[in-house]
């Protein structure tokens, strides 16, 4: 007779399953959404401001360009309200499915848009509208992705399984890397003319394959066991302004860095290499696909650290990394050899990068208790996520102009990573998962 509390094999079994389809789910959705979000980014970076801003001064064109992709991430604090609201209220699964569908449907349809030499300014404006409607899914999708692996893991195990849907920032990084690196081996003529529409039409592919797997996930037991007690919170987001504003505010300000940091590398540096520095366009984004498969292979790697040596401990050294090697990298960067900014954005990417991302996710789930955490953990993140991530390619495209070099945005993502720092050395972890 089993001992009370005890779990027998079948119990452990359906656990063990639930836990591989929660991992692999988040993992893969996670994928699909940041290929979506990163081939608008690289796109705007190598092509944009050549086919719907084609009218303005080179310069101009690219920020017009960054601002339309900076649209997207201001949109993410709108998602986190909409999705919040109803993965706190009926669940996180649901959510899930309908934030993958909402990027992926846009995305496609980006591979069809009309050129601005073919409709004029209203091809702009459409590119801007589904921006919109990328942003706003993304704002849903990582807080939801975060929960359903975090909620899911073993006890003691919240670190490695919250790195995993992280994960799927360097993959979408790499798919969209590659995608972009093989297309831009097509003469610059048929590149800009339809070489360019290739990732995008791809990503209709990706999207069942992403479905698929979501919908074969269960629902986070933590959220069904609060559904069961019947604490469902009516409007999660007033709760979460009015009960838990210093945890948001904490959570914004941990986000500065590491968002800062990676849009600085997967977007500024690939404009400014490829036009000012001159460099290949596919040499740079063969740099970028190397530091985002070491980026994958270190994440749960850094999230068994994470368990093992404590997430904030973790997050706060990666911090402390970034400001002591901020400006180095951009003044490596400023020197014009390929080689030498192949090797800072590797480092940048692949090493600095998973130190503190991969701790993250669950070192910010833990900031709020289980009714409030969908609207919480993704209001925090995506309005940091917007604020530094959003302005990260205007400021540095702006500071360059006004410096003629890097060493100004080397100190730009020093300040942002000192914000982070110390606001991780204000949370209180109460809440362990």
């Amino acid at each position: 007779m089993a001992a009370p509390g005890a779990i027998n094999a079948g119990e452990l079994d359906v656990r063990m399953t639930s836990n591989v389809w929660a991992a692999a789910a988040t993992i893969v959705g996670t994928t699909i959404e940041w290929y979506d979000f990163f081939i608008f980014g690289t796109a705007s970076a190598l092509i944009f401001n050549k086919v719907f801003f084609p009218s303005f001064d080179p310069l101009v064109g690219t920020l017009v360009a960054f601002a339309t992709f900076s649209v997207g991430l201001f949109a993410r604090p709108v998602g986190a309200i909409i999705f919040g609201h109803f993965g706190d209220r009926l669940g996180r699964k649901k959510m899930l499915v309908i934030s993958l569908l909402m990027m992926g449907l846009p995305t496609t349809l980006i591979g069809i848009l009309p050129t601005y030499e073919q409709i004029g300014i209203s091809a702009a404006i459409r590119l801007v509208l589904i921006r919109v409607c990328q942003g706003i899914a993304l704002g849903g999708e990582w807080g939801g992705a975060v929960l359903m692996a975090v909620e899911h893991a073993p006890r003691g195990r919240s670190a490695f399984f919250g790195s995993l849907p992280q994960a799927g920032c360097p993959l979408g990084l790499l798919l969209s890397s590659a995608a972009f690196a093989l297309t831009s081996h097509l003469p610059q003529t048929e590149f800009q003319s339809w070489g360019w529409r290739l990732p995008f039409l791809a990503s209709a592919v990706l999207i069942v394959v992403g479905v698929v797997v979501r919908r074969r996930v269960s629902e986070s037991p933590k959220f069904s066991s609060m559904k069961l007690g019947g604490q469902i919170v009516r409007i999660p987001l007033i709760e979460v302004l009015h009960n838990h504003t210093k945890p948001v505010l904490l959570g914004i300000g941990a986000k500065l860095g590491e968002i800062t940091l990676f849009w600085l590398m997967a977007v500024f540096i690939l404009s400014y290499a490829t036009g000012k520095l001159g460099l290949s366009r596919s040499d740079i984004l063969q740099a970028t696909m190397i530091g985002a498969a070491m980026m994958f292979i270190l994440m749960p790697v850094c999230g068994i650290l994470g368990d093992r040596v404590g997430k904030r401990g973790l997050f706060i050294l990666g911090n402390g990394l970034l400001i002591v090697f901020a400006i180095p990298i951009f003044l490596t960067v400023d020197t014009g050899n390929g080689h030498m900014v192949t090797c800072a954005v590797i480092f940048a990417l692949g090493v600095l990068y998973p130190i503190i991302y991969a701790p993250e996710a669950s070192l910010l789930s833990e900031l709020f208790p289980t009714s409030l955490r969908y609207t919480g953990l993704s209001l925090s993140g995506n309005i940091g996520g917007a604020v530094a991530g959003g302005f990260a390619p205007l400021v540095a495209t702006s500071l360059l102009a006004s410096s003629g070099n890097t060493l100004a945005v080397g100190v730009y993502l020093s300040a942002t990573a000192v914000v982070s720092l110390l606001c991780a050395l204000a949370m209180s972890q109460s809440r362990r998962l």
